[in-house]
């Protein structure tokens, strides 16, 4: 097989990689990650939703020096074994695979208790067989789609804002910020709400599909995480101002019971379908990066060489698409995975902490590597503030694949 037979197509422009990126960011995230985040800081939810912004911003740019340099699919599983070495580089792939499939069926699971919630299982594994499908017709399909989901989502947090911070309900004593939880509460937040600003990872693992990536992929990363940012500040603080941080902690649906709150129970079916419609979105943006980095690491035999293969027609990564979707759809239609956040979270902040020791080592100027510094110190912090449970288990998924890195090598096998 050629060079070009194995590659995938380039198509990608600046607008679609940012879609992309808002597409996993701007998800289901905003629809249920503030409660847990609430209940975790209280009134200091808002310096949870900074701490995590900061820590978001350090690895968004150094995942876009990073891209530029190495514009191949994997993302930070390339960054970290052109950098740093083959273990660190396997290892961010394993965090990332593990943690974002279990997020693809949490997503899955989300779309179905919004769609039908006597059928949850069942409207998963349907979600994810139909998101696999349009991601094996090619990038520009799942791009185009993501684009459509994106404007959704948008206007119906632009209702909950607009609702919400116009109705007679709104008390700006509610943002009043405080320290109820300590410090850790803060940084347990910010560790919870990382997981919905994670997304931007889907524009670097998509870097060979990319048009021009030494230039679009530095733009779209802080756009499309800047837009983000401010979405989640505008969403947090109307749901806040009109719940306040108690009945936020501990809101089933958000923001549902924010509408409803402000007096406009109207609203709230519309709310319904825009978390339904966000999950799918951000199933879709993560399906793309998971089999993006198994793509990569099957390429170094770190996973069966079989799904290295590229449609040849398509030139996507079909067999990985096909494996992804397949393990999802068996974990969805059995396991309820929605205490998965914690766990996810872990992973992806293990990810990233790889990504900044990677751009550390770019420069040796000292206000060069002060970002990297900033976010690698910010995804060791967050990732062990975690819940327990969520720090043992992934932890321990950590330590497995470690395991089975050093079996392969002294076995002779990688």
């Amino acid at each position: 097989m050629t060079s070009s037979e194995s590659s995938l197509r380039r198509t990608l422009g600046v607008r679609d990689a940012v879609v992309v990126g808002l597409g996993s960011m701007v998800g289901a995230g905003v629809f249920s990650a503030l409660g847990p985040a609430a209940r975790a800081a209280g009134t200091g939810l808002l310096l949870g939703l900074a701490v995590a912004a900061v820590v978001a911003y350090c690895n968004a740019a150094s995942s876009a020096r990073l891209a530029a340099l190495y514009p191949a699919s994997g993302g930070t599983y390339v960054y970290g074994r052109e950098r740093l070495g083959d273990f660190w580089g396997y290892l961010a792939g394993w965090a990332f695979v593990v943690g974002k499939t279990a997020s693809c069926a949490a997503m899955a699971l989300t779309v179905g208790a919004y769609v039908w919630p006597a059928q949850t299982h069942a409207v998963a594994v349907a979600a994810v067989v139909a998101l696999t499908a349009v991601n094996y017709g090619g990038i520009q399909k799942s791009a185009w789609l993501t684009r459509v989901v994106v404007a959704v989502v948008l206007a119906v947090l632009a209702c909950v804002v607009v609702v919400c911070l116009t109705s007679g309900q709104a008390d700006a004593g509610r943002l009043r910020i405080g320290l109820p939880s300590g410090v850790g509460g803060v940084l347990q937040a910010a560790g919870l709400l990382f997981f919905a600003f994670a997304g931007y990872a889907r524009i670097a693992t998509l870097g060979e599909e990319v048009r021009d990536p030494a230039r679009t992929i530095p733009r779209a990363i802080p756009l499309a995480l800047g837009i983000a940012l401010v979405v989640y500040a505008c969403v947090a603080v109307a749901a806040l101002s009109v719940l306040g941080a108690d009945t936020l902690g501990h809101a089933e649906a958000p923001l549902t019971d924010a509408v409803r709150a402000a007096g406009a129970p109207g609203p709230a079916p519309v709310v319904r379908v825009g978390a339904a419609v966000a999950a799918l979105g951000s199933l879709l943006a993560l399906i793309l990066g998971v089999s993006r980095t198994t793509l990569a690491m099957a390429r170094d035999h770190h996973l069966p060489g079989a799904l290295a293969a590229v449609h040849p027609r398509f030139r996507v990564p079909h067999r990985a698409e096909l494996a992804v979707g397949a393990v999802v759809a068996v974990v969805a239609a059995t396991v309820d995975v929605r205490g998965a956040i914690g766990f996810s979270s872990f992973g992806v902040l293990a990810y990233y902490a790889v990504a900044n020791a990677s751009a550390w080592t770019l420069s040796p100027a000292p206000l060069r590597r002060a970002v990297p510094v900033v976010g690698l110190l910010g995804c060791v912090t967050l990732a062990f503030a975690l819940p327990t449970a969520s720090v043992v288990v992934g932890a321990g998924v950590l330590a497995l694949g470690a395991g089975a890195y050093g079996v392969r090598r002294w076995a002779g096998l990688r």
